[in-house]
């Protein structure tokens, strides 16, 4: 591993510049994506025999040995890197025709903050899901705190991005997908599914909730009944919440 004294810029700000993913995970998973483009790896020595025992491929990556301080200075002190970064380009982004198979899908309508969408990226991950979608405007840029936040799930499931979002319901509906949508003030409850239907679980923006147009494509429209004191959730929350629910009955 080279050794550099490693100069990054005086500020460095993940919405305009480089994307660096950091920490073990999603490192490691990010140097396990054949579609990924990397471009440099950032690594204490300790984080470098983590990532290599773990059975990381460094994809012909010359690490670029550095220290917890270099990389508190290049992400920011909050970041929990690990003793690791990787400079990388955004993950490539996925058309509704390149999955084949979609028995679970997850749709964001217009969710903007990196927290919760790599939140329900990590959750829709580890209920199964084949893809999630977002729309390629009113959606947060791909940053190292939506990537920690997956836990290398960015890596893991298809992303795709699409221009109209009512098309890509339509489109899901066509190959014969039950669209459910969240909204607090529908009339029936969210329950347990019983049956192994495929669906697509549409969730609103954190503060707006659906768009008319949104709710209108469901082809059924349930809120969380939380007998409790709180009424509502943290979206990435209810995700999970919903994604339990919706694959219940499934074998």
């Amino acid at each position: 591993m080279s050794r550099n004294k490693f100069p990054p810029k005086p500020k460095y700000d993940p919405d305009t510049g480089p994307v660096y993913l950091y920490g073990i995970h999603t490192v490691r998973a990010a140097l396990d994506n054949p579609l990924r483009e990397r471009k440099v790896l950032l690594a204490t020595p300790n984080a470098l025999a983590r990532l290599t025992e773990g059975g990381a491929s460094l994809a012909g990556l010359k690490p670029v040995e550095t220290t917890p301080r270099e990389l508190d200075k290049l992400l920011g002190a909050e970041a929990v890197h690990q003793g690791v970064a990787l400079e990388v380009e955004p993950v490539s982004r996925f058309g509704l025709k390149d999955i084949a198979r979609m028995r679970l899908v997850v749709v964001l309508d217009q969710l903007t903050d990196p927290h919760n969408v790599g939140a329900i990226l990590r959750t829709a991950c580890a209920f199964g899901a084949d893809a999630v979608i977002t729309t390629s405007r009113h959606s947060p840029r791909e940053t190292g705190v939506m990537a920690k936040a997956a836990s290398g799930a960015l890596d893991l499931v298809p992303l795709i991005e699409v221009r109209n979002l009512g098309d890509a319901i339509e489109t899901l509906k066509e190959r014969g997908l039950t669209v459910m949508g969240f909204d607090s003030e529908a009339a029936s409850p969210l329950k347990p599914r019983t049956d192994d239907v495929p669906m697509a679980i549409v969730l609103g923006s954190e503060g707006k909730g659906l768009r008319l147009r949104t709710r209108e494509l469901c082809d059924e429209m349930v809120r969380l009944e939380m007998p409790g004191p709180i009424k509502s959730l943290n979206v990435s929350n209810a995700a999970a919440i919903a994604l339990f629910a919706a694959t219940a009955g499934r074998p």
